[in-house]
């Protein structure tokens, strides 16, 4: 994409952010009361109908939950609100215009209310026309209800950054910002919501806030300012040597691999050893020798000997970007995926070792599927559902990265000339946002009130509050907080704190003995071993069950 077509995209992203979000600061202090500063009144105002206290309430309960998962003042808080309100709605229009471009959903946005989507929708139900929108609302966000079910992550409006909703003028001053002609080539472009993505925290914010401070003050910052787009050949360069050299060697080099992957590092004489066959003795010795007399290009023509790698099943082949970004690493190893499942096809693969992406026990493929082209078809929906993986920071990425996986999806279908009502479902994506437990601590204690015995709450209470509080972390940190260590450690505190209080201790017999330690928190009780041994995992499915029920 040249650059003038990015900076027209990064022209449009930047006033369709200002329009939204002008619009959402005048919905929250103009009618829902609740101010920038942070002050929000206890009681609504008396001009809110019904429907719109509903919707404060929620609004105060969202800022709450933003306020307890680390802003350090009600201010950010509504701020943060603010934001992902604005860039949610945003991405989801944009995305709109995307799937129209591919003829995923019929014209919805493209000529607003005139669009033959639109037209067909009211024809179904007339009555529309009596609503002050026309209904267009209504039909936008059943098209929302409707792609939840493919990226839930983006479209799901039970989440509370979709409480707010435009006034009509401002939807047609965006739908007028999108649809700008110079913009009609972009949106059939797989990269452009990644430039979207990249667009929206202009340059002057990032300087601002480097100005202000040498360092990240916050996990916001940190995503800011150091959100770059990497550069096509760094991708390639990385993913052909990393995923394209493990199946490189799994086939022993004989693999299509070799020629799409044109950053793929080989030596002309690689020598690719059988299972267990050590290279011949003294073999590193030599080839120090000769780094040290030999030229550049005599050393190239040197044998190599490469460890045997045994064969796996393509689904148990696991690439993750640790910080995804738009998932464009994501996006050119899905290219590499595809070529990998189209030879396992015919390659004498082991049983799976191990359970799917989500838990799930692996079939052998040819066990899975009783035809080649029903295999085939799946591939794109098993890329994703067991080969890609990525972790953010950033809510905004992980939408993105979302939306660009499936709609990479789309394309591998559309180019097999698979009919949109013939192409599976995907059930599942691997993209997460690296952020706090949901909630506040007293929502943890009720949950483990009511999930767990009487003589086990203590414990488990300990050490859930331990793992919430270290998760706090987990919106700066991302993927390097280690939790599976912090649970460990806990347990381990906490299964010593319960000998300790079940050991026999001598009386006081005497007015001016000491006392005995007290603590608050009694384990004295759990002496079960089993317990203990099953924490671990006792934890872990809690915590699940937590995130999931709050």
């Amino acid at each position: 994409m040249d650059k003038e077509t990015r900076n027209r995209i990064q022209k449009a992203t930047q006033a369709a952010r200002a329009l939204l979000e002008q619009e959402f600061v005048e919905q929250l202090e103009g009618v829902f009361d609740i101010r920038l500063d942070g002050t929000i009144p206890a009681d609504p105002g008396s001009h809110l109908g019904a429907p719109q206290r509903i919707v404060r309430t929620k609004l105060v309960a969202a800022i709450g939950h933003l306020r307890a998962s680390g802003h350090t003042t009600q201010g950010e808080a509504v701020a943060a609100y603010l934001r992902e309100a604005a860039f949610t709605t945003l991405n989801r229009f944009v995305a709109l215009k995307m799937l129209e471009a591919r003829g995923l959903v019929q014209e919805c946005i493209s000529r607003g209310e005139q669009s033959s989507g639109f037209k067909e929708f009211c024809g179904l139900a007339p009555g529309l026309v009596q609503l002050p929108d026309h209904g267009y609302r209504l039909y936008i966000e059943s098209l929302f209800d409707e792609l939840s079910v493919h990226v839930r992550v983006l479209f799901n409006r039970r989440d509370a950054s979709s409480l707010l909703w435009p006034k009509r003028a401002t939807i047609d001053r965006l739908l007028a910002v999108l649809n700008d002609p110079e913009l009609a080539g972009v949106w059939g472009e797989d990269e452009t919501i990644g430039w979207v993505y990249q667009y929206y925290n202009d340059e002057a914010e990032r300087k601002r806030m480097r100005e202000e401070s040498a360092a990240p003050r916050n996990s916001r910052e940190l995503a800011v300012r150091n959100q770059f787009f990497t550069p096509r050949y760094v991708v390639e360069f990385l993913t052909d040597n990393t995923l394209g050299r493990i199946w490189y060697e799994m086939t022993q080099g004989r693999t299509r691999l070799k020629e799409q992957c044109r950053y793929l590092v080989r030596r002309p004489t690689e020598i690719f050893l059988k299972p267990g066959e050590p290279a011949p003795e003294g073999f590193g010795e030599s080839e120090a020798k000769a780094s040290e007399t030999l030229s550049q290009e005599e050393l190239l023509r040197q044998p190599v000997y490469i460890s045997h790698r045994p064969l796996k099943d393509p689904r148990e082949i696991r690439l993750l970007d640790p910080a995804c970004g738009s998932m464009h690493f994501g996006l050119y190893a899905f290219d590499l995926f595809l070529t990998i499942y189209g030879e396992a096809w015919d390659l004498d693969l082991p049983s799976p070792s191990s359970g799917g992406a989500g838990g799930e026990g692996l079939q052998p493929l040819r066990d899975l599927y009783p035809k080649k082209e029903e295999y085939l078809l799946d591939i794109p929906r098993l890329i994703i559902e067991h080969n890609l993986h990525g972790i953010d920071i950033d809510r905004r990425a992980v939408q993105i990265a979302g939306l660009s996986l499936w709609l990479r999806a789309q394309r591998a279908w559309h180019q097999a000339d698979v009919n949109p009502a013939d192409r599976p479902r995907i059930r599942r994506s691997n993209i997460v946002c690296a952020e706090p437990m949901p909630g506040e601590k007293e929502l943890l204690r009720e949950f483990v009130d009511q999930q767990f015995p009487a003589a086990e709450r203590p414990a488990l209470a300990f050490l859930l509050e331990k793992v919430f509080d270290r998760m706090t972390l987990a919106g700066e940190a991302g993927s390097l907080l280690r939790i599976e260590e912090e649970i460990r450690d806990a347990i381990a505190e906490a299964r010593a704190l319960a000998k300790e209080q079940a050991a026999p201790r001598q009386l006081q017999l005497l007015p001016g003995d000491a006392a005995p330690p007290q603590t608050r928190l009694d384990l004295s009780g759990l002496t079960d071993e089993q317990f203990w041994q099953a924490a671990e995992r006792r934890i872990y499915e809690a915590l699940r069950a937590y995130a999931e029920q709050t």
